[in-house]
């Protein structure tokens, strides 16, 4: 791991068969990273925005890196997507679709709100299996994640010092 070890995911996601396999995976590749999940956007719009049973920054705190299923009960989604790329203090956390819908239109709509990955999941437990460890090595041993503490957006700081 190249430091990502201690930075907090959320996973938005409602499968428990999809969820169980990811757990499995990062226990077999030993990531330490807190895993959170949320099983609709409903759930995870008041992780994000600390309300409800997630009104303690402590034991909800802000995600690294987001994993979100687009076919959730309730709000889906593409509308938690929505709200996120349009709060400037959520839209820098990189978000990556996990779904089953390969849908071009889906698919557009999601890169539009500039996702950092579309990755479509098999249906196929071996395949599966395989695309969350692809998914674990790369976003968790080769990439560089932000740092989970919220960043000021404080209109008068210089924002380049070149």
């Amino acid at each position: 791991m190249i430091g990502n070890a201690t930075q907090p995911i959320l996973v938005v996601e409602d499968s428990d068969e999809d969820f169980e396999a990811f757990i499995r995976i990062l226990c077999r590749q030993e990531v330490v990273n807190p895993i959170f999940r949320c099983t609709d956007g409903d759930e995870a719009l008041d992780f994000l925005y600390h309300r409800g049973n997630y009104d303690n920054a402590q034991t909800a705190p802000r995600p690294s890196i987001i994993l979100l299923d687009l076919n959730l009960p309730g709000t889906d989604g593409r509308e938690v997507l929505e709200q996120i790329k349009q709060d400037n203090d959520l839209k820098n956390i990189p978000i990556v679709i996990f779904t089953t819908s390969s849908n071009p239109r889906d698919i557009d709509i999601c890169y539009s709100y500039c996702i950092t990955s579309y990755i479509l999941k098999p249906i196929d437990m071996s395949r599966l299996m395989q695309t969350i460890e692809n998914f674990v090595k790369y976003w968790l041993d080769i990439v560089i994640l932000p740092n989970s503490v919220s960043v000021s957006h404080d209109s008068t700081a210089n924002s380049s010092n070149y």
